[in-house]
Order: C-alpha cells, then structure tokens, then sequence
C-alpha cells in the first residue's frame, strides 16, 4: 500500500450522460410492479436477444440478498427454453458459504417440487470460490493502472484477475441481481456479480481495501463511478464472453419490485441505481444516541449481519450507541476465522500499523473496518477511539464478543417497544436495507463525495 491515507479522498464521478438510458426500464421509484408487468418485460427483453444455441450463465445473488427471484426466473427460464443450448444458474457467493439444496430451493421458489423439477434443463451451482480447479485466470492489471482507478489510493499494488470458469467459458453471462447501498462500492449490483461475486481474494481484498480507505461511512449510498466501482468495471472488461443484466429494485421486506431494468450491466446498474437512490435511502433530520438494527435472519453470522451497522451508523451522533439485535447470530464469520485475530477497528488503527498488518487478508481488514465505523487511532499512545459505541445483542458469548473488540449486550435485556417510545432511539426493523443518512448530507448522496 502507498503512504495514502484514508483522509485523502478521491474523486467519485456523476454517472455518464445517457449511460442509464442505454437499459431498458421498467416502473420507477413509485409503486409496485405486478406479476405480469415483469412477465412481459423479461419476455419482450429476451426475446429480443440472441440467446439462439448459446450458453448461458445465469448469475444470481445468495439467500443474503433481498429479492423475489421467484418473480423473474420462470420468465427468463420460458424466455430461454428451446433456444440457449445451455443454461448454468451460479450463485454468486463471493466467499459466503455454499447454499444447501434446501436452502437454493427457497431462494428459487422451488420449494414445491425442487429446482430440477421447477427448472428443467438448468443447473444450478455454488460458485466454488475456494476450488482452483474453477476459477479462470484473465491476467493482471498493472498498479499503475490501479493507481489511475483509486485515485492514488493505491499506487504500487498490481491485481490478478480471476473468476469462476463458468463466466469465461460461457457464450453469454446474464447477471440477475438487485441494486441496494453498498459500504464497499457505493451502490451494488451490476458487474459487482462478477467481482466480487463469482471471483477470489485478490480482487476482493483489493476493492474491499479501497472502499475501506475510503471508509464506508462516507461511500455507502454515494451515486456515482466511485474507485471501487472503476475497479470492478476494469476488471469485467477482461471477461471475453458477452455481458448482459437485468437488476431490479426490490420493495423493502423484500416480496415485491419496484422496477426492472435490462441491458448491459454497466447500463443496468446505472438505471437502478438512480433509482435505488431514492427508494432506498432514508433521511432523517438529527442524529439519534441509540440505534437498535433488527437484523433479519437471513444474516447468518456477523460478516453478513453487519449490514445492520453501516446502513445505520451515519445517523448515530457523536459517542452514541450502535447496536446491533440479532439473537439468531451465534457466530461471527465461519468463513474468516481470521477477523478474530485482529478484531475490529477502525481503518486509522490498521493504516497507521501497516508493516504489522499488511499481510493479513485485506478483505477481512475492511470488512473490520466496516463494523467499527469512523474513529481515530494514535500510534505513540496505542489509544484507538470509535466515533460510536458498537454492541453486539446476539448469542455470541461475551466473551468472544468481546475478543473481537465489541462491546456485549444481552439481547434479553432489551425492551424493544419502550425503546420504540424513545424520542432518542431509532429502533430498524429488517435493517440491512434500507440505508439512513442525515438531511443534511442529501446533495452529497446524490452523486459527489461529501
């Protein structure tokens, strides 16, 4: 890493003139689509695609993301039967942990009679993240290169570009996926599937490690071309095979779309995004002491359930508390054992220790970032200071919540309708969504860095 900090703010580009209007778009910031609506919308889309004796591969999120796939796949599925001469449904996992059949079956809506049945002629599978034998390598990206994308934010650091087979060898991928505020990139969906959902650490860590410089306080909800966003679109330029999209907006509590949009992915991102911009964000006038997140239990463990922390911390004020309720939690990151060997901190307490931490994986330094917050860290003293308190209510003991450099709080102890009384707490049903920002900052969020 070069001796930029996270102080040094690079710029974050309005999205093109006219590169939204390139998607096809469906409904809008208001009102609900019907069944039908999408029906018809995907019909006519793909209908209009050579999709004719070509391979497929059918990008979707996992059972951590809000959205009613059940409401666009028997679509595309009628849309591509008897003309794609194979369809390959990959979960797009990042390094999540593999779904269970059980669990792709909900995800699917294929409850009923299983997803071999409920989609004939389509495989679906985990992308095996961790299994070298499937993952294609597309070169590398000079660090020069990286330094122009970050705007310096990394200036001697190449990036291996690596992803899932199946993108590679496929004639066309077709990315599904919903657009949402996102603490890494600024608003996710898009290529986002492909880096970092169907790729491996090195892109991973790389753009995890520069949003968190930037801090995810400061780029979750920007609209924008943000560094992170350069990152993954430069590498998806790498991907030979053609790049399609359909992204949605997905109502909060996740039954319903708001919109849907269809084009390349670039396109389609941008389309959803502005979108998204409005539908998922939530103003409030002040900052709140408290903040109780109700995460859903669709978090499995912390690395996922965090997303109740970052959409809600930039409403807290000052030395105010952040906690997050998720009795069902009962473990921190099965898949990154290594966030208990450093905990979580701000981003000044690694930037500032960097020859003691640069080797650590970068995805799991801004993922502990992420979790903390804004804060200082003064490396002649070893005192670290959080902008906000933050708890964990789950069933993860207190001691190990402890170990990670958490506060504890026994989620038994909570009233949650006295605290819904509280003028001075902002009690989140189903957080994880739904970002919340101040007033004050709305211009920011609309496109520049604040």
């Amino acid at each position: 890493m070069s001796e930029t900090t996270a102080t040094q703010q690079p710029t974050i580009h309005p999205i093109p003139e006219g590169l939204a209007e390139r998607a096809a778009l469906l409904g809008g910031p208001e009102g609900i689509l019907t069944d039908e609506q999408i029906a018809g919308f995907v019909a006519e889309q793909l209908a209009g695609t050579d999709y004719d004796g070509k391979s497929v591969c059918l990008i979707i999120p996992d059972g951590t993301r809000s959205v009613p796939l059940p409401k666009v796949l028997p679509a595309i599925h009628d849309a591509l039967a008897g003309r794609a001469s194979s369809v390959t449904v990959l979960i797009a996992l990042g390094t999540h942990a593999a779904m269970s059949e059980q669990a792709i079956d909900t995800l699917l809506g294929a409850t009923g009679r299983g997803a071999a049945a409920t989609y004939p002629e389509w495989t679906v599978l985990n992308h095996a993240w961790d299994d070298p034998s499937q993952i294609a390598d597309l070169g590398e990206i000079p660090a020069e290169r990286i330094a122009e994308l970050t705007g310096g934010l990394l200036t001697d650091v190449p990036m291996t570009v690596q992803i899932n087979r199946l993108c590679v060898e496929s004639d066309v991928n077709l990315i599904v996926g919903p657009v949402f505020p996102h603490e890494v990139v600024g608003f996710s969906g898009g290529n986002k599937y492909f880096f970092p959902g169907c790729s491996v650490h090195d892109v991973i860590d790389i753009s995890h490690w520069v949003g968190a410089l930037i801090t995810a306080s400061r780029i979750i909800g920007t609209l924008g071309i943000t560094p992170v966003r350069q990152l993954i679109d430069a590498a998806s330029e790498l991907i030979p095979s053609e790049k399609l999209a359909v992204t949605m907006d997905v109502a909060e509590g996740g039954a319903d779309l708001g919109a849907i949009a269809y084009g390349d992915p670039q396109a389609a991102w941008a389309a959803m995004a502005k979108i998204s911009a409005r539908t998922h964000i939530t103003y409030v006038e002040k900052p709140y002491q408290r903040i109780v997140a109700l995460v859903p239990e669709m978090y499995e463990d912390m690395w996922t359930g965090a997303k109740g922390f970052y959409k809600s911390e930039p409403v807290c004020a000052d030395g105010g508390d952040v906690i997050i309720y998720a009795p069902h939690i009962t473990e921190v990151a099965a898949m990154h054992p290594g966030i208990r060997d450093i905990g979580y901190h701000n981003i000044e307490y690694f930037t500032k220790q960097w020859d003691r931490f640069k080797d650590h994986p970068w995805g799991e330094l801004a993922h502990s970032t992420h979790v903390t917050g804004l804060g200082t860290y003064d490396p002649e003293t070893g005192v670290e200071q959080q902008r906000v308190n933050r708890y964990f209510a789950t069933s993860i003991s207190k001691e190990e919540t402890e170990a990670h450099n958490v506060l504890y709080m026994d989620p038994a102890s909570l009233d949650l309708e006295a605290l819904r009384a509280d003028p001075d707490t902002l009690v989140i049903d189903h957080a994880g969504e739904v970002l919340f920002r101040l007033a004050s900052e709305r211009d920011g969020i609309a496109g520049q860095p604040r």
